[in-house]
């Protein structure tokens, strides 16, 4: 048998972190020994537990020390982790560490470094310079020849996520997707800690889909972000285009919005869309010009918003502001993600999933989708600290306006 120490800490009762561990060891083939448990005697009191962990073989103890890493299991005695050249540009190590979106920490030469810009399914590079000696998550298209990259899984911590010290109606909306939910005391809850992202400095994300400019949403949307409420967004060519087309034709994908009904030749109509903001040379300069006077994209160009939009195979024209390389596209919205406290991801499957890939897991993530299985593929993805809102676009944000209050937008710049 063999057999190694590990040790956690932290809320292990309170966040099921020690039955979570035990079920992965059980579940892995191994087996284990309670050496010593110290229960906090406060609820702000961590406990601490040391197990002695048994496995037939060396590869089923690996299996089970990399899956209790995820729940912040550290392994007794260490020492630094392994670090191996990459031996070509866009490719990692074949044993390279695989992150998390959770705090990570990498021990080399005998200092503990927690790993810059963390995200899930990346590597990790140290770098050692006599200026510098860091950790850094990387993309594997990223990753150069020569770079010193992290392989296995000694050497690496993990910092589980713990349950807030006070009543946290998150926990609640985490724990099922359901449309059973209390949608207008969860909506009240997302609102004030939007306020609270503000008061506090820190960037509100926001990746939308056209469902809503179709449901009619996005004057509520374009108030909000007038309000100086919203910071960042991403979208895809689709909600863009239609937004626009919104704006100077009174339609979405050919629907008057005012009546709800077709007109005459209106599928053309975000077509005609694109090509006027072409011409232009982009959708700022349509604002600048007076041709895009309202909108969501008129607001968030008004506001000086962060702005993403990711193209796909798909789209029509693309307008000139839609990246349409992938990797690039990606980077795009990884530089806007620090200062990032909140993220709403609203009726979008592709870019939601996209966006939860890069986020912290410290990030609040609340999804709001009609269709509960967006919501519970994003986190089956590895989102796992989003909160999911089963409801339609327009429905969630006209409440969520309601729920933020009234605001001047003259003083809220």
């Amino acid at each position: 048998m063999w057999t190694e120490i590990i040790e956690l800490q932290g809320q292990l009762i309170d966040a099921y972190i020690l039955p979570r561990v035990l079920d992965e060891i059980v579940r892995s083939g191994g087996d284990f020994e309670l050496e010593r448990m110290e229960f906090g005697k406060r609820q702000e009191d961590p406990s601490h537990a040391v197990l002695r962990v048994m496995a037939p073989s060396q590869s089923a103890m690996e299996a089970i020390i990399r899956s209790v890493r995820r729940l912040g299991a550290q392994v007794d005695d260490e020492g630094d982790a392994a670090l191996s050249s990459a031996d070509c540009d866009g490719a990692f190590p074949e044993d390279f560490y695989a992150t998390t979106n959770l705090k990570t920490w990498v021990r080399s030469q005998g200092e503990w470094l927690e790993a810059e810009d963390i995200e899930m399914d990346c590597g990790i590079v140290v770098e050692r310079t006599p200026d510098r000696h860091l950790a850094r998550c990387i993309p594997m298209h990223r990753v150069r020849k020569g770079q010193l990259v992290v392989v296995g899984h000694r050497g690496v911590r993990v910092e589980p996520l713990e349950r807030p010290k006070e009543r946290e109606l998150f926990q609640f909306m985490s724990s099922t997707v359901s449309s059973e939910k209390p949608k207008l005391t969860i909506i009240r809850d997302i609102a004030n800690r939007m306020l609270e992202c503000r008061e506090k400095g820190e960037k509100v994300l926001l990746v939308g889909g056209p469902a809503i400019i179709h449901t009619g949403a996005g004057p509520v949307l374009e108030r909000i972000i007038h309000r100086g409420l919203l910071h960042v967004l991403f979208a895809g060519n689709a909600l863009a285009a239609h937004d626009i087309e919104a704006a100077m034709f009174g339609t979405s994908l050919g629907v008057a919005l005012e009546r709800g009904m077709p007109v005459r030749h209106g599928h053309q109509n975000h077509l005609r869309a694109i090509n006027r903001i072409r011409r232009l040379g982009g959708i700022a300069q349509a604002v600048e010009k007076g041709v895009l006077t309202r909108g969501v994209m008129h607001a968030c160009i008004q506001r000086g918003v962060e702005m993403v939009l990711a193209g796909s195979i798909r789209d029509d024209g693309p307008l000139p502001d839609v990246i349409t390389d992938s990797l690039e596209a990606q980077e795009a919205m990884r530089r806007c993600l620090p200062g990032v406290g909140m993220a709403l991801l609203v009726a979008t499957t592709l870019h939601s999933v996209a966006a939860g890939n890069l986020l912290p897991a410290h990030v609040l993530t609340v999804c709001v989708d009609i269709n509960a299985s967006t919501v519970t593929k994003l986190m089956d993805r590895g989102t796992f600290q989003a909160a999911g809102v089963v409801m339609d676009a327009e429905s969630f944000l006209r409440e969520m306006e309601t729920c933020l209050g009234p605001g001047d937008v003259r003083h809220e710049k």
